[in-house]
């Protein structure tokens, strides 16, 4: 599948790659994806994002925000149970230092190999779909993000919470096809 990919969709699956492991992920996830698809400077994708506002600075710092961390109806969860999530991650600091919470540096696997996460895979798999659907002969970087709006995961999350309108992305992005 990956040699219907242009040169710009390819760079950003590899680059996906990049951020997981700066980030210190164990997967590469959709939201690595999108990131790696903002960064870029010459693709479709690239200039659609940039077009409805999405800094790769502020998406970024979203994605470091939210990805591996409990979300408010976890925490008000873990409370009905007596557990008070702040008091947990002094506690841990109080024995361990600040930030021992926090992961430092990035994980390291055998070979450099990080795995796509499920949805990930997904996305991959939707760009294929929406380039046949949109008769394109190659997979762009616009097909990617359309996968990753179409997936409706941490990529598109990232995205909501930046305050970007998906249909209006979508819109720009079957109508502007290129790389």
């Amino acid at each position: 599948m990956f040699e219907k990919f242009t040169r710009p969709a390819r760079d950003a699956v590899t680059a996906a790659q990049t951020y997981a492991a700066e980030l210190g992920h164990e997967r590469i996830g959709d939201d690595h994806l999108l990131l790696a698809i903002a960064a870029g400077v010459e693709s479709t994708a690239a200039c659609a994002l940039a077009d409805c506002g999405v800094d790769p600075a502020a998406l970024r710092a979203e994605v470091e925000r939210t990805h591996g961390r409990l979300g408010n109806d976890d925490a008000e969860a873990l409370s009905t149970l007596g557990i008070d999530l702040d008091a947990v991650r002094s506690r841990v600091e109080e024995v361990f230092g600040a930030g021992a919470l926090e992961s430092g540096k990035p994980r390291r696997r055998l070979g450099g190999h990080i795995p796509f996460t499920k949805e990930a895979k997904k996305v991959l798999e939707l760009s294929l779909r929406e380039a046949i659907r949109l008769e394109d002969r190659t997979i762009g970087t616009e097909h990617l993000l359309l996968g990753i709006l179409r997936a409706e995961g941490e990529g598109h999350a990232a995205l909501r919470a930046l305050g970007v309108d998906a249909a209006a992305l979508r819109q720009t992005l079957e109508h502007g096809k290129a790389a």
